[in-house]
Parts: structure tokens; C-alpha cells; sequence
């Protein structure tokens, strides 16, 4: 594997080296290398590109890793992968893509990821997004994911868009079942004239379920971001979805929380904050040496935390 090939999986999946456990690499379309292990199995689709991922129930202190690379100008493709997470269970699952552009065609990932979590399974699912390359083709992803919980389940899903994304679409919907919870935790940045939407539906359909839906990002320049994120409470349950934004530049940013309280015993909230960086935290800063610009960057770091 090149040089390009190994940085991007260390952006995406931070790799410096083949790793342990089950994993799957796709590398430009094609298969980087795979490993399965006594209790997660990985098994090529027959029907369509992709991959089923297998994990026996009660397996513990194990982890999966699927990153996608694409090092070549004008690969567009589409990538159907299915996660199958038995009962009691309780694994980490590293997901993410990076292209490198060097030429003028686009090129383009869409990853549709569909998550059965089994009764009493526990998951933490990471996902990373990035772009770079000194091509003049745009760089963008797709991603899609579908979550079904089942009862007294649990999943963590951490997604980061880090930069180099010219277009993209974040969709996610789930169906929460009695007991179980969900965790989104989304952090994102736009810069030049890159475009983000943002779309996530969560339906609480079981008794004493829960969501908790937090994103954070930060527009530079010309860029432009939407946020959508609905919660449906159709049962007893809570529910909590939150955007807070920086805007920067000619920035502009567009966030829709919404809330819809299906039964009487729904407990929803919601929040959204748009803003720009405050003076008095530039002003601290620069009194400690830095520069205005550095003073930016320190600030929006520690805000997509």
C-alpha cells in the first residue's frame, strides 16, 4: 500500500498498521484486505457491492474495522453494508472513508449502513469523513445509515466530517425499542464553497427509550451547512436533540430542530444556536501571544471536541 493510501487510513480509521481483530479494507473499489475472527465474520454480498458483518452474540472486548480509501480520480460508487450485532454483545466499530483527488473527475463514495442491534447488545460505531488531493474533481460522500434496536440495546454512533468534502448528504434514521438508547454525537466543518445537509430521524417507539442527538459544527468561508433533526416520541420516552454552530466569513448555516410528542407521556427537547466566535475569547487569547488567526483555530478545535 502507497504512501496516499496509508495516510488516508490513518486520517479515517487512525491506522498506522494492519489491526488486530476483524477488519475490511476497500481500497478503490476492490478488496485491501480482510481478516474475520472466532466470533465476528465478514462475508461478501452476492447481490449487490458490500459486505455482512456477523457478530455472535455475547462477544465482548472486540472490535471491527471497515474503512474505505479511494485514490482514484472519477471512482463513483455505491456500498451496502450490513451489521448484524447479536445478543449481549458489546463491540467498537470504525468505519470512514477518505479520498485523495489529484485529477479533474469527481469522485464519490455513498455508504448505505444498516445496524441490527440485538437485545441487551452494546456498540460504539465511529465514523469518519475526509478529503484532499490537488485535483480540481470534487470529493464527495453520501453516507446513509439505518439503526433497528432492539430492547435494552445500546448504541453510540460518533461521526466526523475533518475536512476536504465538497458535497455531502448525512442521513440517518433509527427505530428505538423499549429500554434501549441511542447517542449521536456529530462534529463538522465546512469550508470554501462546500455544502453539508445533515438529516436525522429517530423514532422512539418502545417504552422508556431514548435519544440523545448533539451535533456541533463550524462554517468557514463561502460554505453552507443544514441541519434537520426530528424526534418522533411515540411512546413513554426521552428525547433530546441540540445543534450549536459557528459561522464564520460569507458562512451560512440553516438548522431545523423538531420535536413531535406522539404520546402523553413523551418527554422531548430541543435546541439550536447559531452564532459567531465572541471577541472576548479572541481577546483572551492574543493576550497570551497568539495570533487572531491562531486564536480562531484554537477556539474552533476545542468546540468540535
Amino acid at each position: 500500500m502507497d504512501t496516499i493510501k496509508k495516510g488516508l487510513l490513518e486520517k479515517v480509521a487512525d491506522l498506522h498498521e494492519i489491526p488486530e481483530g476483524a477488519y475490511n479494507i476497500r481500497d478503490n473499489g476492490g478488496s485491501g484486505g480482510r481478516r474475520t475472527t472466532a466470533n465476528i465474520d465478514i462475508v461478501t454480498k452476492t447481490d449487490k457491492p458490500g459486505i455482512d458483518i456477523i457478530i455472535k452474540p455475547g462477544t465482548k472486548n472486540e472490535s471491527v474495522h471497515i474503512p474505505v480509501i479511494i485514490s482514484q480520480s472519477g471512482l463513483n460508487e455505491i456500498v451496502y453494508n450490513d451489521f448484524y450485532i447479536g445478543e449481549d454483545a458489546d463491540v467498537v466499530i470504525v468505519a470512514g472513508c477518505g479520498i485523495h483527488n489529484s485529477g479533474s473527475e469527481a469522485s464519490s463514495h455513498s455508504g448505505i449502513h444498516t445496524f441490527h442491534v440485538g437485545k441487551n447488545a452494546k456498540i460504539k460505531y465511529v465514523e469518519r469523513h475526509y478529503g484532499e488531493g490537488e485535483g480540481t474533481g470534487e470529493n464527495i460522500m453520501n453516507p446513509e445509515t439505518v439503526i433497528e434496536i432492539d430492547e435494552g440495546g445500546y448504541m453510540e454512533m460518533e461521526t466526523t466530517q475533518i475536512k476536504g468534502i465538497d458535497s455531502t448528504i448525512r442521513k440517518t434514521s433509527a427505530s428505538i425499542s423499549t429500554s434501549a438508547k441511542l447517542v449521536i454525537k456529530e462534529s463538522l466543518m465546512t469550508h470554501g464553497k462546500q455544502f453539508a445537509k445533515t438529516d436525522f430521524t429517530v423514532d422512539l417507539n418502545g417504552e422508556n427509550s431514548s435519544a440523545n442527538v448533539i451535533s456541533r459544527s463550524v462554517a468557514k468561508d463561502e460554505s453552507y451547512q443544514e441541519f434537520l433533526s426530528i424526534i418522533n416520541g411515540n411512546n413513554k420516552c426521552a428525547g433530546h436533540t441540540e445543534c450549536d454552530a459557528i459561522i464564520m466569513d460569507k458562512a451560512r448555516v440553516c438548522a431545523i430542530p423538531q420535536i413531535n410528542a406522539n404520546h402523553i407521556d413523551a418527554s422531548l427537547i430541543h435546541e439550536a444556536a447559531i452564532g459567531k466566535i465572541a471577541g472576548e475569547q479572541l481577546i483572551k487569547l492574543m493576550t497570551l501571544g497568539l495570533t487572531e488567526a491562531e486564536a480562531e483555530e484554537q477556539i474552533v478545535t476545542g468546540f468540535l471536541k
